[in-house]
């Protein structure tokens, strides 16, 4: 294979952009018993990746479990509970206060028709007064 062509390659390993297909060609060059000196390095490097691949173990690893821990959901859920709760308050209290200024303003509506009424009211009975004494005149 071309030198030039595996210096490329190096490169392009080296940039993390090789395919599996030019790594192969890569570790197959690396294999071979004659490499230029100044690519002794990257021999080894090669060698070592496909000399590992061998290596094997028997022994299980075992994982610990991971526990999960409930009491921060129950925390959690405990504030959004305690923030819900407090937000209705709140917002019932608003809305009571809401309601008792309409009644209040409603109070003050109809005591102002009230007032009126009345007035309407005595000029009715003064009305009625006039006409039965003007009956009784023209009788």
């Amino acid at each position: 294979m071309e030198l030039a062509k595996i210096e490329k390659l190096l490169e392009k390993y080296e940039e993390a952009k090789t395919s599996l297909q030019e790594e192969r060609l890569l570790k197959a060059y690396f294999a071979q018993e004659k490499v230029p000196s100044h690519l002794e390095a990257y021999k080894m490097l090669f060698n070592y990746f496909s000399d590992s691949s061998l290596d094997s173990t028997s022994k299980t690893i075992k994982l610990p479990k991971e526990k999960t821990s409930y009491k921060w959901y129950a925390i959690a859920a405990a504030i959004v509970l305690f923030i819900s709760v407090f937000s209705l308050y709140q917002n019932n209290r608003y809305e009571q206060r809401q309601a008792e200024l309409a009644f209040q303003e409603t109070q003050k509506a109809l005591e102002l028709i009230a007032i009126n009424l009345n007035k309407g009211n005595d000029a009715i009975a003064q009305l009625d007064r006039l006409e039965t004494t003007q009956n009784k005149i023209f009788k």
